[in-house]
C-alpha cells in the first residue's frame, strides 16, 4: 500500500505542480525516499510505517518546491495519507546552535532561514550530492556557513545526546573561475599529470579517516561542460574519474554541494542525481538585511538610540513604496530582486555615515557637536541620495 501511494504522489506532483528545471520525479527520487524511510525506521523501529513514509516524502521533496507549489503538495499528501499527523522534529539543540552561529556571522535567524537550514541538513543526511538553488541574496552560502558552525558547536558540547553531531569542514570554490584542466587536472608539457584544484581537494578529503563531516562546495553556474564529469560522483558509484585513469572513491563522510542560480542548462541526468533545496530571496525578505546592517554602523552612530530610531523610521517609510515603484515601473534590462536593491541602498548610505564615527586621535564623536535637527537632516539627505542612485 505504501509503495502504491509513493508512486501516486509522484504522478500527481508531475501533473499538478509547476514545471521547473530542478524538479525530478524519477527512480532516483523514489530511491532517495526509500533510503530516508530506512534511516527513520532504524531510529524509530516501533513507529507506524505510514508516518515514516510520509515523513520521508516530505523531507526529500518539500525543500525543492517553489512557494506556490507547497500548498498543492500538502493537499496531495493530505488526500493520500488522511488522518496521518506528523509531530514536529526536535531541533531544539540545533536551533540554539544556529542562533549562536547567526550572532557570530551577524545574520538574522528568521523562521524561513531556519526552515531552509533544517531542510538542507536533512537532505545532507540522505544524499551525498545536493544543490542549493536560487537567486542571489537567498542565503545559500549563509545557510551552509551557519550549519557548519552549528555542527561544530554541537560537537564541542556533545549534543544532541541521542546522536552527537560531528565537526564539519567546508572546502569552497568557484568551478567557473578556472579552466577544466585547472579544475580536474591536466598533463603538463613533459607528460606528467597534475591534479586540478577540485581533484586535489577530493583526494585529500577522501584519504582522511576522521569521522568529521567534509563538504566540498562548488559555488558557481552549472553548465554541461564541467558538471557532466561529476555524474559518476553523484550516482551510487561515488567515484571521481580523472582523465589520467585515476579513480578516487568518495568517503561516507563527504558531501558534494552545489550553489547555483538555476539549472536551465543542466541535463536531466545531473538533476536526478542530486537532492534539491530551493531558496527564494523574496520569501526571505529584505528586512533581515537591514537588521544586520544596523549592527555594522559606525560606533558613534550605533550608540545614539535617537539616530537609530530615525534611521529605522526612514527605512520603514520609504523603502517599501520605492520598491513598489521600481517593480511596477519601466522594465529593467537586468532583473534584480528587492534584496539586491536594498543591499545597494544600504551600502551607498553607509559610505556617507562614516562621518559619524569616532575620531581615532581625539576619541570625540562628531555628532555630539551637532544639533539633533542637523543629524536628522543629514541622515535623511544621505538616505534620499542613496535611494535615488541605487534604484
Amino acid at each position: 500500500a505504501m509503495s502504491t501511494k509513493l508512486v501516486v504522489v509522484y504522478k500527481l506532483c508531475s501533473e499538478s505542480l509547476s514545471s521547473q528545471s530542478h524538479y525530478d520525479y524519477g527512480m532516483r527520487a523514489v530511491k532517495t525516499v526509500l533510503n530516508a524511510a530506512a534511516r527513520l525506521k532504524q531510529q524509530y523501529p516501533d513507529e507506524n510505517e505510514a508516518i515514516l513514509v510520509l515523513r520521508s516524502i516530505k523531507d526529500v521533496n518539500l525543500p525543492k518546491f517553489l512557494t506556490q507549489d507547497v500548498p498543492l503538495f500538502h493537499n496531495i499528501l493530505g488526500d493520500l495519507f488522511p488522518g496521518v499527523k506528523l509531530e514536529e522534529p526536535d531541533y531544539d539543540d540545533y536551533r540554539s546552535a544556529m542562533q549562536k552561529a547567526c550572532v557570530h556571522y551577524n545574520l538574522q535567524c528568521t523562521n524561513y532561514f531556519q526552515l531552509k537550514a533544517f531542510e538542507c541538513y536533512e537532505m545532507i543526511n540522505v544524499r551525498h550530492g545536493l544543490m542549493v538553488v536560487g537567486m542571489s541574496f537567498g542565503a545559500k552560502s549563509s545557510i551552509l556557513k551557519v550549519l557548519c558552525h552549528a555542527n561544530t558547536t554541537l560537537f564541542g558540547e556533545g549534543l544532541p545526546k541521542s546522536q552527537p553531531e560531528r565537526k564539519t569542514h567546508i572546502f569552497s570554490m568557484n568551478p567557473k573561475a578556472i579552466t577544466m584542466g585547472q579544475l580536474y587536472g591536466q598533463f603538463d608539457m613533459s607528460g606528467d599529470w597534475n591534479d586540478g584544484i577540485l581533484a586535489k581537494a577530493f583526494r585529500t578529503l577522501a584519504e582522511q579517516t576522521t569521522p568529521d563531516r567534509k563538504w566540498i562546495v562548488l559555488d558557481g553556474p552549472v553548465d554541461a561542460i564541467w558538471i557532466e564529469n561529476m555524474n559518476t560522483v553523484l550516482d551510487d558509484n561515488k567515484k571521481l574519474c580523472l582523465v589520467n585513469g585515476d579513480i578516487i572513491s568518495m568517503s561516507d563522510t563527504m558531501n558534494m554541494i552545489f550553489e547555483v542560480q538555476d539549472l536551465l542548462v543542466a541535463s536531466p541526468a545531473t538533476v536526478s542525481r542530486c537532492g534539491m533545496i530551493f531558496v527564494e530571496p523574496d520569501t526571505l525578505g529584505w528586512q533581515c538585511i537591514f537588521d544586520s546592517w544596523m549592527n555594522v554602523l559606525p560606533e558613534g552612530l550605533r550608540d545614539n538610540e535617537e539616530a537609530c530610531g530615525v534611521m529605522r523610521s526612514i527605512v520603514d517609510s520609504y523603502v517599501a513604496p520605492a520598491l513598489y515603484c521600481t517593480n511596477h515601473g519601466p522594465k529593467r534590462l537586468v532583473p534584480l530582486s528587492d534584496s539586491v536593491l536594498v543591499a545597494e541602498l544600504l551600502r551607498l548610505w553607509l559610505a556617507h555615515l562614516w562621518e559619524f564615527d569616532e575620531d581615532e586621535d581625539t576619541g570625540k564623536r562628531p555628532w555630539t557637536a551637532l544639533e539633533d535637527a542637523d543629524v536628522v537632516k543629514r541622515l535623511e539627505g544621505w538616505f534620499l541620495f542613496s535611494l535615488v542612485w541605487s534604484a
